[in-house]
């Protein structure tokens, strides 16, 4: 039986590649996703319609929109990467070739877990290539928006600390701690939904997004209940808060450091990101 790695040391591809497709959140189009095995280091996006031409990802491509990370590849835009991106590294894997049918990633359930499920039933194996650098600080590293922060100090394995604050009962304040790997990642991150809040859904949809949201991709909070029980966690919220962080992280590799984050945003996640990337440069 397939056992995904221990740790994030060794570079990993597919067995062989999988294909999911669904709905995407915001556009509410159908798309399609097929993940191949390569040797090329790091994560490489194409498109189906030109599948010859192949996009190494990185921070600087980083549009933010709200509510989700969306990439600009040379003028074309894909939508909605971040649970696809913390699926893949989150696992371990660090050589992945991602063929895209349409502008957005699937949302499947809202987590990460489809995916996890697809990378189950074909395995991994180590790349004959060696994986990027990690980033590895030296010093603190501290951005802030508004009262949103990430405080990031050096660390020789990688901890996540989360921490949400919501007026709504049913959400409240929120705090969870791992040490990440591709074990606890698979376990304890990955099935966590993402969520939203019913009495924000009729502006959202005004404003062109979430056209394909619904109750089986995605947690609704009315308040003091939720509209769609049970959670897969009692603290699912902040759970899903650090899925969208690694997915974003993704971006610049998963570095070895101790990460506090505070009402994360992915605008947040991505300023950190390009500090990250200056560590490499």
């Amino acid at each position: 039986m397939f056992s995904f790695p221990d740790d994030y040391e060794q570079g990993w591809t597919l067995q062989d590649e999988i294909e999911n497709h669904g709905i995407g959140l915001h556009t509410g189009l159908k798309c399609t996703v097929i993940i191949k095995p390569t040797e090329l280091k790091g994560f490489h996006i194409s498109f189906s319609e030109a599948p010859n031409q192949i996009f190494p990802i990185d921070i600087s491509q980083v549009r933010n929109t709200p509510l989700c990370t969306t990439l600009d590849l040379h003028g074309k835009k894909v939508s909605t990467v971040e649970h696809l991106l913390a699926s893949l590294i989150g696992a371990g894997l660090t050589h992945v070739h991602i063929e895209i049918t349409g502008s957005e990633i699937p949302l499947l359930d809202g987590s990460a877990i489809g995916w996890i499920k697809e990378i189950e039933k074909v395995g991994m194996i180590n790349s004959a290539t060696s994986p990027r650098r990690r980033p590895e600080i030296t010093s603190p590293i501290f951005v802030s928006q508004g009262d949103s922060v990430i405080f990031a100090t050096p660390s020789k394995i990688l901890k996540l600390i989360g921490l949400i604050d919501f007026p709504y009962k049913a959400i409240g304040q929120q705090m969870f701690s791992i040490e990440l790997s591709p074990k606890n990642f698979v376990k304890e991150i990955a099935p966590a939904r993402t969520f939203g809040f019913l009495d924000q859904l009729e502006d959202l949809k005004k404003a062109g997004l979430i056209k394909g949201g619904a109750l089986e991709n995605a947690l609704v909070c009315n308040g003091d209940s939720w509209v769609n029980p049970p959670l897969r966690f009692e603290n699912e919220p902040v759970r899903h808060k650090l899925l969208d962080l690694i997915g974003d992280l993704a971006l610049v590799g998963l570095p070895r450091a101790q990460i506090f984050v505070y009402k994360g945003s992915h605008s947040l996640h991505s300023e950190f990101a390009a500090s990250l990337q200056k560590v490499l440069t």
